[in-house]
């Protein structure tokens, strides 16, 4: 069979390896992007669905909230942060951060024909309270918030069962490291991570179809080669 039958062994090796290899990069690009991603959203954050009705008007029962896992030092007055006190949520609960560590925290005074929690003396705007109760049970309380603890309220005062009740323990605060994250709004970061995810199952589909077309190519016969002529001796005359 001589150099034609290497000819066609060598066109058959050589068919479709271009889609091959365009088929394992691709692919495997698709994958590392998607599993990369999964595993950055979940170290970076975590949601869950609110039973209760201690945030309303804010965030109400049933409703889906993410979180930002932040550890609780780098929470500020005003956050909303999903945090676990065993004793007092049976799974996680949902608070705002009113006071932090040295503030003093006190209930409630009288401005402008409103109730208003005070910190270190000043009252507080709050907007988001319900029914604009900042009081709710007509519950006074006058806290020092201890160093490495916060003092959280719900912001339906009349329904939440927050650091008001429980001022045996600290005076009703929870340590900075109950803190599980800090429940946002912005939903650019999940755009974000729902855009990478995406485009892996792209790629990694499109690496599917490369491979699949890799396969046919391979097994498609390559079409025949002429053979050779053999050289014709010129006659002796």
């Amino acid at each position: 069979m001589g150099r034609v039958g290497r000819a066609g062994n060598m066109a058959g090796s050589g068919r479709g390896r271009g889609l091959g290899i365009a088929a394992l990069v691709v692919g495997l690009l698709g994958l590392g992007l998607g599993i990369g991603t999964a595993v950055y959203a979940n170290s970076a954050y975590g949601r869950g669905t609110l039973s209760s009705g201690s945030m309303s008007p804010t965030y109400t029962p049933g409703q889906q909230i993410v979180w930002e896992k932040v550890d609780g030092s780098e929470v500020r007055r005003g956050d909303v942060v999903m945090f676990t006190a065993p004793g007092r949520v049976t799974s996680g609960g949902v608070e705002r951060v009113i006071g932090v560590g040295g503030d003093r925290v006190a209930c409630c005074a009288l401005v402008g024909g409103e109730e208003r929690v005070t910190v270190n003396g000043e009252p507080i705007k709050e907007p988001y309270v319900s029914g604009g109760d900042a009081d709710g049970v007509h519950l006074s309380y006058d806290v020092k918030v201890p160093q490495g603890r916060l003092f959280l309220l719900g912001d339906h005062r009349a329904d939440a069962m927050d650091s008001r009740f429980f001022r045996a323990d600290h005076g009703g605060t929870v340590p900075v490291d109950a803190v599980r994250g800090r429940v946002t709004d912005d939903r650019s970061a999940a755009v974000v991570l729902g855009t990478a995810l995406l485009l892996g199952a792209v790629l990694v589909l499109t690496g599917i179809g490369l491979g699949i077309g890799f396969v046919v190519v391979r097994r498609r016969k390559a079409p025949p080669v002429p053979p050779v002529p053999w050289p014709v001796q010129p006659t002796q005359g």
